[in-house]
This record gives C-alpha cells, structure tokens and sequence, in this order.
C-alpha cells in the first residue's frame, strides 16, 4: 500500500524505496497538462489519465484524445507518461501517486479543486488507476474511470504486463501483490468500469471480479459490459466502430460524472 508521498522516498506496503520518478521537476517532464474548456476563476475538477501499453509503452489514442474529451466536460486534464519496463514495480505506481499530489498541490497553475481529483486509465493503465485506488484515503483519486483493465496478476493474468512490470517468472506473492482485486477495502473511491464482452487480449472477468469485490465491500460502481470491439478502443471514435454499442460509454461516464457535480 502506498502510504506518504516525500521527494526523497515512498513507503510501498511497508518498505522504503527512493523516488527517481516523483520528484516535483520530474514529474511535471512528464505530464502533459490540458486546461477545461468551461474553466474560469473558480476552481475544477482534474483527472490524471494514464494511457495503457501493457507497461512497455504508452498508447497516444489513450492520452491526448481523452483528455481533450474531459476539457470538453469542464474537467482539467493531466496526461501522465508514467515510468514503464525497464522500470519494474513499484516504480509506476509510486509515480503515479506523486502525480496525484502534484496536481492536488497546483504547481501547475490552473484552478483544480483539490478535492475533486479522480483519475482515468486503460488497460495496463487501468490497473495503475486501480492501484492509486488502494492507498490511504487521503492519498487516492477522488473518483475513479477504468475501461477495459488489467485488475488480476493471478487470474487471466496479461502476459506482457506481468512480464514488463514484475520481471521474467515472478512467484506467486508477487502476483497477490499486485492483484489489485485482492485490495479493495469500504475507502475506495466511487468508480465507473466499462469493458467488451468480446475482448480476448484482457477479458471481461477482469472488469467483473474487480466490480464484485467493490460491491462486496459497499462502494458504488457503475459496471458496462457492451457486446462487441476489440481490446484498446479508447473513445471507439474511429470510423470503423461506428457500428459498436461501446462508443456509448463517454455519454454514461459523462452522465456519471455530472450526477456526481463534476460537470458545469
């Protein structure tokens, strides 16, 4: 569990680990930051998005687009090029952490609400989002968006994602520790998953094991399960899935979103 974010070292599940990645400088080199189209003297909700690429990589149609969808809603967003192999556990998610409290501290000068702080990820990024999720109350996201994640190191685990971010044959705790549906506890924020019934590279049951566990535990989560598309659709804006039911999902997370006074 992530506990105290500092610039010289974070506390991951009980041990000490330096911050290459979470220093202040370092961490706005990497944050690509997009400013709410609606925003004006008052203060706004922000989102850290995190792009997935099975932790090798990060994928382009997973950040700048999203985040220009969120301007679009009123919401400040912060495209996160968090650390990926190379760098093993837990150097993302303790980056991913000092992200957070960057854009809670407002460094970067817009009018974020620190008290509306949530984040979006996808896939790989998804379970990084998931991550954050598992942290003291007053460290996490605020809210929380996940399509098509990896949630289980154990279960259907992603091949390439177990390789990139624990190594080559990681042993069984390694996995349980990094299984994020295995750490779900009654203060993790509210969350809206979305995933297709048809994807064969991150099956569905991630999505599901991970919703039953929320339920199990009382925290609200809105769970869309569509048909049809394949793994990584992002927005499902390109012109060949105007056919999929999963392009609906940017209206319901909106309509979530705003129920939760998170739009204008």
């Amino acid at each position: 569990m992530i506990r105290t974010i500092t610039q010289t070292t974070v506390s991951w599940k009980g041990r000490q680990v330096p911050t290459e990645a979470t220093s202040p400088g370092e961490i706005a080199r990497r944050i690509d930051q997009f400013r709410a189209d609606a925003a004006g003297a008052a203060d706004a909700p922000a989102m850290l998005v995190l792009p997935g690429g099975a932790y090798g990589r990060h994928a382009p149609h997973e950040g700048a687009p999203v985040a220009s969808w969120l301007t679009s809603l009123g919401i400040h967003a912060f495209v996160f090029s968090y650390p990926v192999a190379p760098a093993r556990h837990p150097a993302p998610v303790r980056a991913a952490a000092a992200a957070l409290a960057w854009i809670r501290g407002g460094a970067h000068g817009l009018p974020v609400d620190p008290g509306r702080v949530g984040v979006i990820g996808f896939s790989a990024g998804g379970h990084l989002a998931a991550s954050l999720c598992a942290g003291p109350a007053g460290d996490r996201p605020d809210r929380c968006v996940l399509g098509y994640p990896v949630i289980s190191f154990v279960r259907q685990p992603h091949d390439g994602c177990s390789r990139n971010l624990l190594g080559p044959g990681p042993g069984d705790a390694a996995r349980h520790e990094v299984s994020v549906e295995e750490h779900v506890d009654d203060r993790h924020p509210p969350t809206f998953l979305w995933h297709t019934a048809a994807d064969d590279a991150v099956p569905a049951g991630h999505s599901l094991s991970y919703a039953a566990a929320l339920v199990a535990r009382g925290v609200p989560v809105d769970l869309h399960v569509f048909a049809e598309g394949r793994h990584g659709l992002g927005l499902v804006d390109r012109p060949d899935d105007a056919h999929l039911d999963a392009r609906r999902w940017t209206s319901l997370c909106e309509s979530w979103l705003s129920a939760a006074g998170w739009t204008p």
